[in-house]
């Protein structure tokens, strides 16, 4: 595991050797140092930052100190697939691997960070030791807000639930997916039968043992018809939700092979966001848009829109440029291969 030191060096300490590595830029290293490799320039890296120096010579940035998105990646392994999937899940033995680098990350990070997100493929799939990592971040990141995205279907096993409430930490929030109100629709989504009753039935134990949830929606083509209905089932059924995001379309992983099922400008489905939205907030629960462009949503919907973003996939288009609203928009994905054609500046 790396780090960059308070004088620019990218240091690391190396098992195998039992010493102490400097990545050098040129400079002499210090006698304690022993240098494996020379790149050009740090300038990508900054003080505080930590570093994954693979055996193959690769550098992976791990933690960014200057960032607000930093994220935990468990696995590229799921037990569904989704048709949008912005990463699409590996069959791949990868979470021993991942698990020793969290475990040795965690104590690494620094104890007053803020926010910290857990993500995969689907990180419940690492098991008890899922369970070992809550623990260590409750250990050495007592108040950092940690925002686990998982699909929710582990859940449905009560034990799973029990264990997490064993964790006490008031921290953790699990953003959880539920497309539809209708199973059938659900379970094509994410291609995974029984997807749906597993999911709310996790919800519930969720909720059973005190856990703080958030539900999320991908809006498309097969998810904007009943999103006026989706919302009063949420309202009826899972009305102990803290949070519910509906979220613009990110165009990268499955979603340009998936294209003439999901693709649509946000205008066709104005009106049921809209009304989705609208009910959801006159309900009293909370409410946002994420990955959306304020030019692309009715002005009502305004306030419920977020910078959602991370900062290392987010970018603004030449029309954004001559934007009045661009400094509260939250821009596109830089990752996205198409975006709307309906991106415009909004006068002044």
């Amino acid at each position: 595991m790396s780090y960059i030191n308070a004088v620019g060096e990218l240091v690391c300490f190396s098992p195998s050797l039992n010493k102490t590595v400097l990545l050098s830029t040129g400079v002499p290293p210090l006698e304690r140092h022993l240098v494996i490799a020379a790149i050009p320039s740090l300038k990508d890296f900054g003080i505080g930052d930590i570093l994954l120096i693979s055996p193959n010579g690769t550098i992976s940035s791990l933690f960014r100190e200057q960032s607000a998105h930093n994220t935990l990646f468990i696995t590229d392994r799921c037990n569904s697939n989704c048709l949008m999937c912005s990463q699409p899940p590996k069959n791949t033995d990868d979470l021993d691997y991942f698990f020793e680098i969290n475990s040795q990350l965690i104590r690494m990070l620094p104890p007053d960070l803020k926010e910290l997100g857990i993500t995969g493929g689907e990180p419940t799939i690492l098991g008890s030791r899922f369970i070992t990592l809550l623990e260590l971040i409750t250990e050495y990141l007592p108040n950092t807000a940690i925002h686990i995205l998982t699909n929710g279907r582990s859940f449905a096993w009560k034990n799973v639930a029990q264990a997490i409430q064993k964790v006490c930490n008031p921290n953790l929030v699990f953003g959880i997916p539920l497309y539809s109100d209708y199973y059938q629709q659900h379970d094509y989504i994410v291609q995974a039968k029984g997807a749906f009753n597993q999911t709310i039935l996790g919800f519930h134990n969720m909720a059973r043992y005190g856990q703080r949830l958030e539900l999320r929606i991908v809006l498309h083509k097969q998810t904007y018809k009943r999103l006026p209905s989706l919302a009063k089932y949420i309202f009826m059924n899972l009305p102990f939700v803290e949070h519910i995001a509906l979220m613009g379309l990110e165009y990268t992983g499955y979603t340009p092979k998936n294209s003439d099922l999901l693709w649509m400008e946000p205008s066709e489905y104005a009106d049921e966001l809209e009304e989705a939205v609208s009910f959801l907030d006159g309900m009293g629960l909370a409410v946002s848009i994420y990955n959306l462009q304020l030019c692309l949503l009715k002005p009502s919907l305004w306030k419920f829109a977020r910078k959602s973003i991370s900062d290392w996939k987010q970018e603004y288009l030449n029309e954004c440029s001559r934007c009045s609203l661009v400094a509260e928009c939250g821009g596109v994905f830089a990752t996205s291969k198409k975006h709307s054609g309906k991106i415009k500046a909004i006068a002044k």
